[in-house]
């Protein structure tokens, strides 16, 4: 059967069964995206072995080329992390991927189904992904429980939202995220009453209550104690495998902790990728990046 009938016939299975077709023509991280699939709302097709792709992107502000022509992928679990000039691209690539910023050209999907670019800010953060700002953002009258009870993915209505109560599921799992950020001590204290290093982990687990398949982080670990970006680490490496991380930082000493592969970026695009110790021995990184 030719590709043009296997494609129009998956997509008269998807009108039969109500939900929206994901036409196999479509390639991004030079991977075609499942040819004929039917795409199931709110389910993330991994089977390609990759959870994020982004496929000749660009982007002007003011004829100024913010990003040109990036191109990356990222695997489920994986820890990516993301480094290189002030400028280079890293907020802007991340404010595409949450659809705060729309691009000119180029492709981005989610798994292999979802387009990105067709979806609002909103959508796809219901969609799985999450991200968290360099400055933490936290309700700091309310408790460390008040926080992550009130990020919990339920129905925000008024009359919803009074009538709420925990159920075991989900006292089981603010629990679990209390332990995972190490604040199971810090239960009853206002999250203004917080160290830096705890606020920033509060608003980490403010996202796991979302249950994230991918989180976005901008610079985790600026102002934080040695103490505090080490339990970061720990941190950061127990979530690793759970969800996929995309880690931009500046911190050679953290990035060394967590990473298996680093990405430059330098101009809107890839400069290099590999181990850190690969990129920092690249001359065209240190030229721009790192110094001598």
């Amino acid at each position: 059967m030719t590709p043009d009938l296997m494609d129009a016939g998956a997509e008269r299975a998807a009108r039969a069964h109500g939900v929206p077709y994901a036409s196999g023509s479509t390639e991004s991280g030079g991977r075609a995206a499942d040819f004929g699939r039917i795409a199931t709302p709110g389910e993330v097709d991994v089977t390609h072995g990759r959870i994020l792709y982004l496929e000749d992107v660009s982007v002007s502000f003011d004829g100024f080329k913010a990003i040109n022509k990036l191109s990356l992928d990222i695997a489920p679990g994986e820890l990516r992390c993301i480094i290189g000039p002030n400028g280079a691209g890293k907020t802007t690539m991340m404010d595409i991927i949450t659809g705060k910023t729309r691009p000119d050209s180029g492709t981005v999907f989610f798994g292999s189904t979802i387009d990105l670019l067709r979806h609002r800010e909103a959508d796809i953060a219901q969609l799985g992904i999450g991200r968290k700002f360099q400055k933490p953002t936290v309700f700091e009258h309310l408790t460390v429980f008040e926080n992550l009870e009130l990020a919990l993915k339920t129905d925000k209505g008024v009359r919803a939202s009074m009538l709420f109560r925990l159920d075991s599921a989900q006292s089981d799992r603010l629990a679990e995220v209390l332990q995972t950020i190490h604040l199971a001590d810090s239960v009853s204290r206002l999250a203004g009453n917080l160290s830096h290093g705890q606020k920033q982990w509060l608003e980490i687990g403010m996202l796991l209550m979302q249950d994230p398949k991918l989180l976005l982080l901008d610079e985790p670990v600026a102002g934080m104690t040695d103490e505090e970006t080490a339990r970061t680490a720990e941190l950061f490496l127990t979530l690793k495998g759970k969800h996929s991380l995309m880690v931009v930082e500046h911190d050679m000493s953290f990035i060394r902790t967590i990473s298996e592969i680093v990405t430059v970026l330098c101009d809107g695009a890839v400069l290099a990728q590999g181990t850190l110790d690969e990129v920092q021995a690249d001359e065209r990184v240190i030229e721009v990046y790192l110094g001598r």
